[in-house]
């Protein structure tokens, strides 16, 4: 991360924190619940992108990443005791560990591929808590007791508290994650999305950049199954099916893959949307059963709506949105740069890496906010003078 952009982003941070104080403070005990869940859904969404949008790689397992997390957490505050911030520290190492493994068995997958692999992952292990009722509890869960600390007062909402807890541990990952994706680690993720060949080409390890993706992308799974446990108080395999894999990929498409905004916007879709359409399907006293299905329509018709206007997401709409105002977001990529080594006219390049050299085009990435690649992520593309 540059200089220039660390200002912004932690001011951003501090706004955006603010904001999350005063609307838990103003607003009702439901509310504050909604903020945590909210909260706990940016920072898995925030690491899927990463891993999906950047790296290019499809997971369909993340669901169980949480899980590990959450019961990890269940597990170290009922017979350790230990405070929550250490408890989120030891969660996030497990499922680090276990992303690692993840990633050097995934690390020559790709595409439907990949997505089959990690969607076994996703439905597999969660089951584990009923071949292990006696550790993990079975179909009925673990209890999590997460209290309110005493220099708060004992009138301090549990509520708020939770939702300050969850938006703090949000922030934090988004900062980290910009400023991973502005490094030299980002742009080793984009040109081994966006062509492996090359990247390879270019002195970039693709199976080390692969499988640390996949490390970020569990640990912030894992603290995302932490604060579940906290906020919700219940660790249980119901709360880790598959549906929650596919619903925070959602997420990532709808927000805007390879952006940290994006991870924000699709978080309110698929926990605002579902709560708004319910409340409206039962003020318009429609039956039980019909009211039920209400959530599902809309949450598909927004999908539906956002890829055929905004094909980038909610985030890429933004952006269009501000250009059509005349407002540019501030570039934080530096272009690298490197002699022409174009050769003389009729000449084809002397070999594959001055191919690479001659199209400028490369040598410039797009940062984690920023524009659409030149062509489809994971897809080679031809090199002049190829069919």
């Amino acid at each position: 991360m540059t200089m220039r952009s660390l200002p912004r982003i932690l001011g951003a941070a501090l706004v955006t924190a603010a904001l999350v104080a005063i609307l838990s403070i103003k607003l009702n005990a439901f509310r504050d619940y909604q903020i945590a869940e909210i909260a706990v859904d940016v920072t898995a969404v925030a690491g899927l992108t990463v891993l999906t949008g950047l790296s290019g790689q499809i997971s369909l397992g993340n669901g169980a990443f949480m899980a590990i997390g959450a019961y990890a957490t269940a597990l170290i505050m009922l017979h350790l005791g230990w405070p929550f911030i250490a408890v989120l520290v030891v969660a996030a190492a497990i499922t680090a560990v276990t992303g690692a493994i993840v990633g050097v068995a995934a690390a020559r997958l790709h595409g439907p591929y990949l997505a089959g692999a990690t969607l076994l992952l996703g439905v597999a292990l969660p089951s584990l808590a009923y071949v292990y009722p006696g550790i993990l509890g079975g179909d009925q869960g673990l209890n999590v007791v997460f209290t309110t600390p005493g220099f708060l007062g004992v009138n301090f909402p549990l509520s708020r508290w939770q939702a300050w807890v969850s938006s703090a541990v949000a922030l934090v990952t988004l900062v980290l994650l910009a400023n991973l994706g502005r490094s030299r680690v980002g742009r080793s993720w984009r040109a081994v999305r966006d062509d492996e060949v090359a990247a390879a080409l270019a002195g970039v390890n693709v199976a080390r950049a692969r499988i640390l993706a996949f490390v970020v992308s569990a640990t912030c799974a894992g603290m995302a199954g932490a604060l579940l446990a906290i906020v919700t108080g219940l660790v249980a395999p119901g709360a880790f099916t598959i549906t929650l894999s596919i619903a925070l990929l959602t997420a990532a498409v709808i927000g805007g893959l390879g952006t940290l905004p994006g991870a924000i916007w699709g978080s309110l879709v698929i926990v605002l949307v579902p709560t708004y359409a319910s409340d409206v399907a039962a003020s318009h006293g429609l039956s039980t059963s019909a009211a039920s299905n209400i959530p599902v329509v809309a949450y598909g018709v927004l999908l539906i709506l956002v890829m055929l206007i905004f094909p980038q997401g909610i985030q890429g709409g933004v952006r269009w949105l501000l250009g059509l105002l005349g407002i540019t977001p501030a570039r934080t990529s530096r272009t690298a740069s490197i002699p022409d080594a174009r050769p003389p006219a009729g000449q084809a390049p002397a070999s594959q890496h001055e191919a690479l050299l001659t199209r400028g085009g490369d040598t410039e990435f797009p940062d984690i906010g920023g524009s659409r690649p030149p062509y489809p992520p994971g897809e080679p593309h031809k090199k002049e003078g190829t069919q």
